[in-house]
């Protein structure tokens, strides 16, 4: 692929840091929660994630300024800070756990949905920049959307471990 040799230093940190938070992001909702290792999983998911954004917010090639990706880059800064800060900061308040678990599935559910409008504008699928990018998106969104209370029940089906409504979940 020619457009790859047009990468710079910026671009391959990002895609590094977004396929490892897509394996991160995966393992953290497929196993066991609440664990040592999700625990450790989630905070290399989140180091990643910020990698992820803070890097989106360097590359302007494919709009020349502060665009749509930049916006999408807001929310998924907003998305994790709210899943992280329920987890270490609000385990007192009721529902703690499923905000956390909302969030963070939300994190990795966009994560996702960069990746798939990524994909779809590198194949010759045909269509508009813009309707593949609206599609894929839109496809990712409303399979999460699915697959959210369904999961949400499972994963917040808790072991209490003591006075502050932590436990562990089951895995899907």
């Amino acid at each position: 692929m020619v457009e790859c040799s047009t990468y710079t230093w910026l671009s391959w940190l990002h895609i590094a840091a977004a396929v490892l938070a897509m394996v991160l992001g995966a393992m953290v909702l497929l196993r066991r929660k609440g664990d040592i290792a999700h625990k450790r999983f989630g905070y290399a998911y989140a180091l990643c994630m910020l990698l992820v954004n803070a890097t989106a917010f360097g590359m302007y090639k494919l709009f020349g300024s502060f665009g749509p990706f930049h916006i999408a880059a807001i929310v998924s800064l907003l998305t994790l800070a709210a899943g992280l800060r329920a987890a270490l900061r609000n385990k007192r308040r009721p529902n703690w756990l499923v905000t956390h678990l909302t969030y963070m599935y939300w994190s990795v559910i966009g994560l996702y949905a960069a990746f798939f409008s990524e994909l779809g504008v590198r194949l010759p699928l045909g269509g508009t920049f813009a309707s593949v990018v609206m599609s894929a998106t839109a496809a990712t969104i409303i399979l999460g959307f699915l697959l959210q209370g369904r999961l949400t029940r499972r994963w917040t089906n808790v072991v209490c471990t003591g006075p502050s409504d932590q436990g562990v979940a089951t895995s899907l």
